[in-house]
């Protein structure tokens, strides 16, 4: 017996070193302290296929967004003109080149492993590279072509570049170690020890790939591993609010003195934290722990992810058991835009009132979230006021768009569609709407569901016909033809599941026409602003402005029906499970 035990026993020691011993000791995530509080990192790279289609997809999208930076760097010229220039720069480095390019010029490595997370708040990223010497050259073109070069520091034997921007306290940081490429961002009197740590000089005394966050962080959530990230509130918000990060401080000190310039107070009064600042923010945290996110499904057609909200136990409790009753809610959408959202009043005024007296019994102490006491005291008295029906009774709303073309006069748009209120009480929605709108006062509906036709001079106002019809719990409005007969099958789907707050699908053809009506409306605006309210007394130089403005807002939508040319469709879910929020997004590409 005792010599299995033994052999078990070395067995059992032999599969533990072989577990540790494939792990890489200079891998990104070797680097990264246990106790980081916030990283995102690739466990393992995409196969090659899917690597090229994305490679695809990011050459359609180049152009756009060198034009945008282009724009914004006309924007910016007379009153930042070292940040016009330095946009310029880096647009010129993409300008023409495909993202295959990109990468190569860069040497970064496209099958390689990297990491973005922090040092206290201090960010820093580990990329590995493929090409030192590109990164290199790389790095040397950027600050020739800009005209102003870093400060190269040695430390020990590690060289790296450094730039101090005095006017925020930071300094920018980058290095070569070993085939690593290291960016951060650093307080401009980081201490020696942070210096080394971000150049990964020297090691945590434990780090992340040590405890296999992320790994088991990706097994239990069911994120693939090409994209794993976390932010642990319980450890950033105390830093951010605390007045002992390096960083926070630096950020702190660069507020106050902007602060003092317009008052007189002396810096050193406003850069005080006070204890209850941490306490506060330990608070907060216990509220809202954790969030982590990543990608579920990840190929040439789709990209698909997943995003957690870990919640106290209290907020949980209240909604994850919920069903709630609207239609549609429980049923995949049919129409190009559909979007259902569950409002359960009763419970969210039970939820949100007792937040609201809970802050009220103890108010935040700390300057900088005091304005969270008036902020929750008034959703106290928004949820008081919120118990008077129809709000009281209201379940939730359901909307359903199969076309939307808007009026080049700027009218009433040609749409087709339905709306769906849910509610506990849908006849006395109706006969609300009825007193506030005598043109429906003679509609007559019975909870069957059937839709009946709106008056005429309804209709006629609208320029579509139109129908009405009620459920159970639901009120609906459809407008356009043949959207009746979708009304009464909209009533009949299922309400949500347990814990179902809200579904959303978009298909990309009217998130296309969305964009361009979005840029149609922001060009017509800025007009108009400009027209009624120039900038100075020189004429010529206000059209300089707009013309910088309204060049930058085009090249934004620009890039945005770029990508938006690409999708098929969106679609998110929100549902409330048994740790927190899971928020599942799904992008199909065409």
């Amino acid at each position: 017996m005792r010599t299995t035990k033994r052999v078990l026993a070395l067995a059992l020691t032999g599969l533990m070193l072989a577990a540790c011993s494939h792990k890489d000791k200079d891998a990104p995530l070797a680097f990264v302290p246990a106790d980081t509080p916030y990283v995102i990192a690739n466990l393992d790279v995409l196969d090659d296929s899917t690597r090229e289609a994305l490679l695809a997809q990011a050459d359609a999208e180049i152009p756009a967004q060198v034009a945008q930076m282009k724009a914004q760097a006309d924007q910016i010229q007379a009153t930042d003109p070292d940040m016009a220039k330095y946009l310029r720069t880096v647009a010129g480095e993409f300008d023409g080149k495909s993202a295959a390019q990109v990468i190569q010029d860069t040497g970064i490595d496209p099958k390689g492993y990297g990491a973005f997370y922090g040092l206290g708040l201090s960010p820093v990223v580990r990329m590995q590279l493929a090409d030192v010497n590109a990164f290199q050259s790389f790095v040397t073109k950027i600050q020739s072509d800009y005209g102003k070069k870093f400060e190269v520091v040695t430390l020990g034997t590690q060289s790296y570049q450094r730039y101090v921007a005095p006017a925020s306290h930071l300094q920018f940081l980058i290095a070569v170690v070993g085939k690593q490429a290291v960016l951060a961002m650093l307080p401009d009197d980081a201490t020696q020890p942070l210096v080394r740590q971000a150049l990964g000089l020297d090691r945590p005394a434990k780090s992340i790939q040590d405890t296999d966050t992320l790994t088991d962080l990706a097994k239990a959530k069911g994120y693939a591993k090409w994209a794993v990230g976390e932010i642990d509130l319980t450890r950033l918000l105390p830093l951010a609010s605390g007045g002992q990060d390096p960083l926070a401080l630096a950020l702190l000190k660069t507020r106050a003195e902007g602060e003092s310039a317009k008052t007189g107070e002396p810096v050193t009064n406003l850069i005080q934290v006070p204890a209850s600042c941490q306490t506060d923010a330990n608070r907060i945290a216990a509220r809202i722990p954790l969030m982590s996110f990543g990608y579920t499904t990840l190929d040439d057609k789709h990209r698909d992810m997943r995003f957690d909200v870990t919640l106290a136990s209290d907020i949980v409790s209240a909604f994850n058991a919920l069903k709630v009753e609207l239609p549609g809610l429980g049923s995949d959408a049919t129409a190009p835009f559909e979007v259902s959202v569950a409002l359960p009043m009763t419970q969210l005024r039970a939820f949100w009132g007792a937040q609201a007296d809970a802050v009220a019994a103890k108010p935040f102490s700390c300057p900088m979230l005091e304005n969270l006491n008036e902020s929750f005291s008034n959703i106290g008295e928004g949820m008081q006021k919120a118990a008077v029906p129809p709000i009281g009774d209201l379940l939730g709303l359901h909307i359903a768009l199969d076309s939307y073309t808007p009026n080049p006069n700027g009218g009433m748009p040609k749409l087709a569609g339905r709306v769906v209120v849910g509610t506990n009480n849908p006849a006395g929605l109706l006969a609300m709407a009825q007193v506030t709108s005598p043109l429906i006062a003679g509609v007559r509906l019975t909870s069957n569901g059937q839709p009946v036709a709106l008056p005429a001079q309804l209709t006629n106002a609208l320029g579509e016909t139109g129908w009405a019809a009620m459920g159970a719990k639901s009120l609906g409005l459809a407008v356009g033809d043949g959207e009746d007969g979708k009304l009464t099958d909209l009533l009949k789907q299922p309400g949500g599941d347990a814990g179902d707050l809200m579904r959303m699908h978009l298909d990309g053809d009217m998130y296309t026409s969305w964009i361009k009506l979005m840029e149609q409306h922001a060009e017509n605006a800025a007009n108009m602003a400009s027209a009624l309210n120039p900038d100075s007394s020189d004429p010529q130089q206000d059209d300089q402005k707009n013309a910088a403005s309204l060049a930058s807002t085009k090249a934004q939508f620009a890039a945005m029906e770029s990508e938006a040319a690409h999708i098929k469709a969106i679609g998110a879910n929100v549902k409330m499970g048994d740790q927190g929020l899971v928020i599942t997004t799904h992008t199909e590409l065409k």
